[in-house]
């Protein structure tokens, strides 16, 4: 098999965070397959005759013996769905009719949802990353959270496509999730209201010390765009640094990804390099120049795919510093095959691997930061539950997570261990009554949500975020040099 360089990108994608699973995607396989001696597309077919007839038999029997009548379609998209799962890899997946559908509209354009990608981790339906600015993040959803239900409606025993028919919907309908967070133990209930998911992708900012800061949220169609038009507004003011922030990106276009990082790598240098089967690698190299200003890449757990390809390429190619967190970690590729399925529906299977400009093959392991940095314990703050008062001389998970809020707001309880001491009451007091609530040293209902949005707000502001100010410091060492 051979590559085509440049022409690959063209047709390779990540999936965006709208589509039920974050993946590397290939739409148009054809220009991959194993070429013949006329350049021509080779397909080798494993099933013998004995085996199609083994297959139609089963059929068969079902049709016309078992107890009731059958749904032919949904016997038919198990059989295909059972194939798959032997392969035992959460990103292969069978998509029908209106499953294709919703993964075609998800790269394509906006849609309804709480806003948040989702992958399969041992067939638990776990969240990769809240997109910022969407009702999963304002809710306090978190990356690694695993959704066990929505609505009332277990997800055990769903594909993941089916999950997501599920979890997302039309504005202003709620979506009331029964999550597990790592680290507690009982399961938590969080109420997201759906609503449009914001299609803007990229945010830029003049920071002090003419350093340049640009966030982008997922890497869609006109990413790339936003991001040269940003960066050169930024230039043009005279931006001596530059820091990239893709914290909570889970993905997109691969295209995207390579427009924006080519004209920080020299020439000749690798952007990426693709891996098949055979072990044969084909890197995408650089047309660019380089910059004469240092880039730093902010990185957290919600960082994914895109966003790797993104940090590995400017970290090994560039020469650039990572700060933060150990990316998620998610390296392989995926194929598309709606043409051969015929009749709308579509399947996506692993394919390839990526690699970093190294070599790397970052799967399940991520991006380490060079400058490791963790946010104050209040960024991971699971929601209270709200299922009883919380009352002094109690002890529980909710209780030590009332704590961490309490610290967050600098109201400083005398330990956090969950049991909810006289000095834990009396920070509560004084939250109550900066809150105008009654002053009982009790957290009810009411209560919790003004510490939830009050913990929200400290998170959304810049003067907490300990990450960009390392990143800051980072930028302003090497402007030093």
């Amino acid at each position: 098999m051979t590559f085509k360089g440049r022409t690959v990108l063209a047709f390779i994608l990540l999936a965006m965070f709208a589509s039920s699973i974050m993946t590397l995607t290939i739409v148009n396989p054809s220009i991959f397959a194993v070429a013949g001696k006329e350049g021509t597309a080779a397909v080798k077919s494993g099933l013998t005759t004995k085996d199609l007839n083994k297959i139609s038999t089963t059929y068969s029997l079902i049709e016309n013996k078992f107890l009731s009548d059958v749904d032919k379609e949904k016997v038919v998209n198990g059989a295909i769905n059972g194939m798959l799962s032997t392969l035992e890899d959460p990103f292969t997946v069978y998509m029908d009719q209106n499953e294709a559908k919703q993964f075609d509209e998800s790269i394509t354009s906006s849609f309804q949802g709480i806003g948040a990608e989702v992958s399969s981790d041992d067939g638990k339906v776990t969240i990769v990353a809240p997109i910022k600015g969407s009702p999963a993040e304002k809710a306090g959803l978190h990356a690694k959270d695993v959704i066990l239900s929505v609505n009332g409606e277990k997800l055990d025993g769903l594909t993941l496509n089916q999950a997501i028919m599920k979890i997302r919907g039309p504005k202003g309908t709620q979506a009331k999730l029964e999550i597990v967070r790592p680290g507690t133990q009982d399961p938590i209930q969080m109420i997201v209201v759906r609503d449009d998911i914001d299609v803007e992708t990229v945010y830029a900012e003049m920071m002090s010390g003419n350093i340049g800061k640009i966030e982008i949220r997922q890497f869609s169609s006109n990413t790339a765009k936003r991001f040269k038009d940003e960066l050169a507004n930024l230039e043009a003011k005279g931006m001596k640094g530059l820091i990239i922030d893709v914290r909570n990106d889970p993905g997109g276009l691969l295209s995207a990804v390579v427009e924006i990082v080519e004209p920080f790598v020299a020439k000749g240098k690798p952007i990426v390099k693709i891996e098949n089967r055979k072990g044969e690698i084909e890197a995408t190299n650089s047309q660019g120049t380089g910059k004469n200003y240092p880039v730093t890449v902010l990185i957290n757990k919600g960082s994914a795919s895109a966003s790797e390809i993104l940090a590995g390429a400017l970290h090994d190619s560039a020469g650039s510093k990572l700060v933060g967190e150990t990316s998620y970690g998610k390296g392989t590729v995926q194929v598309t095959f709606e043409k051969e399925m015929g009749d709308g529906s579509n399947i996506k299977m692993t394919v390839y691997k990526w690699l970093t400009p190294n070599g790397t093959w970052i799967h399940k392991k991520g991006i380490a930061a060079d400058i490791p940095v963790e946010q104050p314990a209040y960024f991971k703050v699971a929601p209270l539950s709200k299922k009883s008062t919380l009352k002094p001389d109690s002890n529980s998970e909710d209780v030590k997570n009332l704590q961490i809020m309490l610290a967050g707001l600098g109201l400083s309880p005398d330990r956090s261990d969950g049991y909810f001491s006289e000095k834990t009451a009396l920070s509560v007091k004084a939250f109550q009554r900066t809150q105008n609530l009654p002053i009982t040293g009790e957290v009810d209902a009411e209560t919790a949500n003004r510490l939830e949005k009050a913990i929200l707000n400290e998170i959304k502001d810049p003067k907490n975020d300990v990450q960009l100010k390392a990143a800051v410091q980072q930028i302003q060492t090497q402007m030093a040099k």
